[in-house]
């Protein structure tokens, strides 16, 4: 018998859009509220700095966010900014530390 992979790849965004989600992980609680809100699942859950085991936060795909803002509007914690693409990356540079979907970042 042989083993079928049930990872799927994760389609790419149309366009690029003009502003995308970055959450700020100094106020993030890893509540995962902003993940069920999210149309395109560009929300990570990403191992905590402290304790990686037990603390968890979450972290947007920048590649894959479309701009929508209903992770923000609907943070409880108001930690998801909406930053301009253009400066997005180095936003994300300074309050995303703990990332694996941007390891070139850390």
């Amino acid at each position: 018998m042989a083993l079928v992979s049930t990872i799927t790849t994760k389609p790419a965004r149309k366009k690029a859009p003009k502003i995308i989600a970055v959450i700020n992980q100094n106020g993030c609680t890893g509540c995962e509220a902003c993940i069920q809100f999210c149309p395109v699942d560009c929300i990570e859950i990403v191992p905590g700095p402290d304790f990686p085991d037990f603390q968890k936060m979450v972290e947007v795909d920048q590649s894959r966010c479309i701009g929508c803002q209903l992770c923000a509007k609907n943070c409880p914690w108001d930690t998801i900014p909406m930053i301009p693409i253009e400066q997005a990356e180095e936003y994300a540079r300074e309050h995303t530390v703990r990332s694996i979907c941007y390891p070139e970042l850390n």
